[in-house]
C-alpha cells in the first residue's frame, strides 16, 4: 500500500487524511472493501450475459443489478457467494463513508477546496450505491430478493402522482444523465488511471476507457427514460437498466446493439476485477 502512505504523507499530516488511512490500512477490512469490487465485477458479468442472451433470443431475465443476482444464488454456491457479497458491499460502503467523512487518504486535495468537496460528495454517492447492493444482495440471500426494474417503476408511477414529484424525478433523470457523461468523459480522458496505484499497461487502459464509456452511455439511458417517462405519463418506462437495455434493443439493429452494450457492461466487469487488485484506498 506504498501508494497510500505516500498520499497519507502528501496530505501534510492532515487529521482528516490520516484517519481514512488508518480506516483503510486495517488488512480485514481492506480485503473485504476490495471484494466490493469482485463483486461489483461479477455483477456486471452476468448483467451483460444476460443482455446478450436477450438479444439473441434465448431465456428471459432482468438484465440489472436484481436480475444478476437471482441468476447468482439459482447456481449451486450461489447463495454462499451472495452472503459474501453482502459483506463486501457493506464494507466497501463503509470506506467510502469514511473517505466521505474523513477525506481521502490515497487523493488527499486540502489546497484544492473544490475538488476537496467533490471528492467527498462523490465518495457518499458511492457509498449510498454500495449500500444499496449490500441491501440487494441481502434480500436475495435470504430468498426473498426483488426486481429492482420493478421497484424503479413503482416508485416512479407514486412520484409522478403530482407536480413537486415530476420536478423531482426530471431533476433525478438529468442528474443520472450527467453521472453518465461523467463515465463517458472519465474513460475517453483516461481520468480512471489515477484511481489505480502502480504500473497499468496497454490491456488495462482499453479495458477501463471501454467499460466507462459503455457504463456511462447505460447510466445515461436510464436518465434519458426517467424523464421520458414522466413526459408520456408512463411510469413502466423508468425500469432501470434492465428497461435501458430492453428499448435499446427494440430500435433497429437493435440486436447488434443490445449486443455491444452487453459486451461493453461485460468490459466494464473485467475491469472491475484490475479496481479490487489496483484501487488506490
Amino acid at each position: 500500500m506504498s501508494g497510500l502512505s505516500a498520499g497519507t504523507e502528501r496530505a501534510g499530516g492532515g487529521k482528516t487524511s490520516s484517519a481514512a488511512g488508518r480506516i483503510a490500512q486495517n488488512g480485514v477490512f481492506e480485503r473485504f472493501a476490495r471484494g466490493g469490487f469482485v463483486m461489483t465485477g461479477i455483477v456486471h458479468l452476468i448483467v451483460g450475459y444476460i443482455a446478450i442472451r436477450i438479444a439473441l433470443g434465448g431465456s428471459g431475465g432482468n438484465a440489472d443489478q436484481s436480475g444478476a443476482m437471482a441468476e447468482l444464488v439459482s447456481k449451486p454456491g450461489g447463495v454462499i457467494v451472495m452472503w459474501i457479497g453482502v459483506f463486501a458491499f457493506l464494507l466497501m460502503g463503509l470506506w467510502r463513508i469514511a473517505e466521505a467523512v474523513f477525506g481521502s487518504a490515497s487523493k488527499p486535495e486540502a489546497d484544492n477546496k473544490k475538488k476537496e468537496a467533490f471528492h467527498r460528495v462523490k465518495a457518499f454517492s458511492l457509498a449510498v450505491i454500495y449500500f444499496s447492493f449490500a441491501l440487494s444482495a441481502f434480500g436475495f440471500a435470504r430468498g426473498s430478493g426483488k426486481s429492482s426494474s420493478q421497484q424503479s417503476a413503482g416508485i416512479t408511477g407514486r412520484l409522478m402522482q403530482n407536480t413537486a414529484g415530476k420536478v423531482a424525478l426530471v431533476v433525478a433523470g438529468l442528474i443520472i444523465i450527467g453521472i453518465g457523461g461523467y463515465h463517458v468523459y472519465k474513460g475517453i480522458s483516461r481520468k480512471f488511471l489515477k484511481d489505480l496505484d502502480g504500473n497499468t499497461g496497454d490491456l488495462v487502459r482499453r479495458l477501463g476507457m471501454a467499460g466507462y464509456l459503455a457504463k456511462g452511455l447505460a447510466v445515461a439511458a436510464i436518465g434519458l427514460l426517467v424523464i421520458l417517462a414522466v413526459g408520456h405519463a408512463e411510469p413502466g418506462k423508468a425500469a432501470g437498466l434492465d428497461g435501458a437495455l430492453k428499448t435499446l434493443g427494440a430500435q433497429p439493429y437493435g440486436v447488434i446493439l443490445l449486443v455491444v452494450a452487453g459486451l461493453g457492461i461485460i468490459t466494464y466487469g473485467l475491469y472491475s476485477f484490475v479496481m479490487a487488485r489496483y484501487a488506490r484506498m
